[in-house]
């Protein structure tokens, strides 16, 4: 069996993380939840587990993942394209456009952001300033 996966210490790949962890952050944080009870209803035995999460050290099971985009309130097609960008880029360019992961830099990054932005925009959020 051939399991691969995306190599954590690409620089790519961690601040993909990084960003992912920010966007889940915000959108816990708008729900008004604390990590604890984000933990609570996502059936996470460990609300450090969220943390890990939210600074790009972890992945959400993909088993998961609907639990996530219900709790956070977020359309699940929109949370997994998003999550999916983050977490496995090679997968992410195949689906969406991009033939090679050397290609998913700035404008990988551009469209990823307007994916969100529209995603947060359905919400009444907003995106980090720093992006």
């Amino acid at each position: 069996m051939y399991s691969s996966q995306q190599q954590i210490s690409s620089p790519e790949v961690v601040e993909l993380r990084k960003e992912a962890g920010l966007w889940l952050k915000e959108l816990r944080e708008k729900r008004g939840l604390s990590q604890r009870q984000m933990a609570e209803k996502v059936g996470a035995n460990y609300y450090t587990f969220i943390s890990q999460l939210e600074l790009g050290r972890g992945r959400i099971p993909p088993d998961r993942y609907l639990v996530w985009a219900e709790v956070l309130g977020v359309e699940p097609k929109l949370f997994v394209r998003n999550l999916l960008r983050s977490y496995d880029p090679v997968t992410y360019s195949i689906l969406f456009g991009k033939s090679k992961p050397s290609e998913v830099g700035h404008q990988g990054h551009q469209h990823f952001r307007s994916i969100v932005l529209f995603g947060l925009r359905e919400l009444g959020g907003a995106w980090p300033r720093r992006l």
